[in-house]
């Protein structure tokens, strides 16, 4: 989980009230990431998601209701490795190492995974994704999820029609920043997955590097 940058050990003053981990240029970084990888698996695995677990969960009810066990048995590995990835997350409550983790998990796929039968890829690129997904919950002040766009566009919503006044109004910014970003990931993820296959892993796997090096890069100079 993100922490905030009083318990972190960072004054309000160093760090601007939030901590790296919290920042919207961050939750950027790791949004495109996550549309992007929906795509990337959608496209590479046979349309099974590795963020959107909405997207498994639905698919695994159509087909088991209309006895396609085979095609319902897809969407189980990804349900349960993403299930083990927050599981973990939450018990290390370490973001940058858990962040750290998935830029492994990504990578192993491209150099060597992806040659393996499912749902060896998928499972460790789930796994990766929910590490992730659980250690980075926070952009500023909002609540928000960087594997989907359903919960953030409600979020700005609200923003707008609860509290009308100019902190409303930098929220639901944000939060439609953090949704078009996802947009993004999601359009350069489909370009890019049907010219380059696994190799494409590197897009992610930059942004993702792209975000760590930032909060190591602001912790690391606050500390000097």
């Amino acid at each position: 989980m993100a922490v905030e940058a009083t318990s972190s050990g960072l004054s309000e003053g160093q760090a601007g009230t939030y901590a790296p981990e919290q920042s919207l240029p961050v939750a950027c970084l790791l949004t495109m990431s996550g549309g992007f990888l929906d795509v990337f698996t959608w496209l590479s695995f046979g349309g099974v998601f590795a963020n959107s677990q909405t997207g498994n969960v639905v698919f695994l009810g159509m087909y088991a209701a209309s006895g396609q066990w085979h095609q319902a048995a897809h969407h189980v590995p990804p349900i349960l490795a993403f299930l083990a990835g927050a599981s973990a997350a939450i018990f290390i409550r370490a973001p940058l190492l858990c962040l750290a983790g998935e830029i492994v998990c990504l990578a192993l796929v491209m150099l060597v995974l992806h040659r393996f039968a499912e749902p060896i890829p998928i499972v460790a690129i789930s796994f990766g994704v929910a590490l992730q997904t659980a250690s980075f919950r926070q952009v500023e002040r909002w609540k928000y999820l960087s594997v989907t766009v359903t919960g953030n566009m409600l979020r700005a919503v609200e923003q707008l029609a609860l509290v009308p006044d100019r902190e409303a109004s930098h929220g639901a910014r944000t939060m439609l920043a953090v949704c078009l970003m996802f947009l993004l990931g999601a359009t350069v993820g489909g370009l890019v997955t049907m010219r380059l296959g696994a190799g494409g892993l590197a897009v992610p796997i930059g942004l993702l590097a792209s975000a760590l090096w930032l909060c190591c890069r602001y912790r690391g100079r606050c500390q000097r």
